[in-house]
């Protein structure tokens, strides 16, 4: 990789973040999703499911009831941040968020979802309800039907319009902001570290 080339870093980028999807080591496994929920910035660690490079989305699966789905039902304005410091390499992102439920995109994404994924879509309440004992919500495989659990599954497919990529080394760090336009137009630039 050429440090100096910009399209060898975006290059990078998209290799990291293809790796993410099945490389349950890489660092780019899972991101960091933050978006507004009203009145706070909210963030939590998500799992890379998905990445088309033509459309620019990464997908992630999220329990409906969750208040992340509501807040971007609202708002789809969201930002995605992964960081490896072996690599030290950080690709944050930022964009907009669309929630698939009970459609094509749901079913196909399920059906590729592993039993042991499946389950955490069968819970009581969903997901961030205050509860009284945590214990009432263990899972044992033999109490649930994996397949109601699609009933809270959505996906979550987050198309970036802005991709920085940011590399640490001794001699000088490199910096730099790839934007697409409304049509698809790539444009990049430097930024000091």
């Amino acid at each position: 990789m050429n440090l100096n080339k910009k399209s060898d870093l975006l290059l990078k980028a998209f290799e990291l973040i293809e790796d993410g999807i099945k490389n349950r080591d890489s660092l780019f496994h899972t991101l960091t999703m933050s978006n507004f929920d009203g009145k706070n910035i909210s963030s939590r660690v998500m799992v890379l499911r998905d990445f088309c490079k033509k459309t620019r989305t990464l997908r992630f699966h999220s329990d409906v009831r969750s208040s992340k789905v509501k807040n971007l039902k609202n708002n789809k304005s969201t930002s995605v941040i992964g960081y490896d410091p072996k690599l030290k390499t950080q690709i944050r992102f930022q964009g907009v968020s669309k929630v698939n439920h009970k459609n094509k995109k749901t079913k196909e994404a399920w059906g590729e979802s592993q039993a042991i994924s499946k389950k955490c879509y069968s819970v009581m309440d969903g997901s961030s309800a205050i509860i009284k004992s945590p214990m009432k919500y263990d899972f044992h495989m033999k109490d649930i039907v994996l397949e109601d659990g699609y009933e809270n599954f959505s996906t979550i497919e987050f198309q970036f319009n802005s991709l920085e990529f940011l590399y640490l080394q001794r001699q000088g760090h490199r910096r730099c902001r790839f934007l697409w336009d409304k049509k698809g137009k790539l444009s990049s630039s430097w930024l000091v570290p």
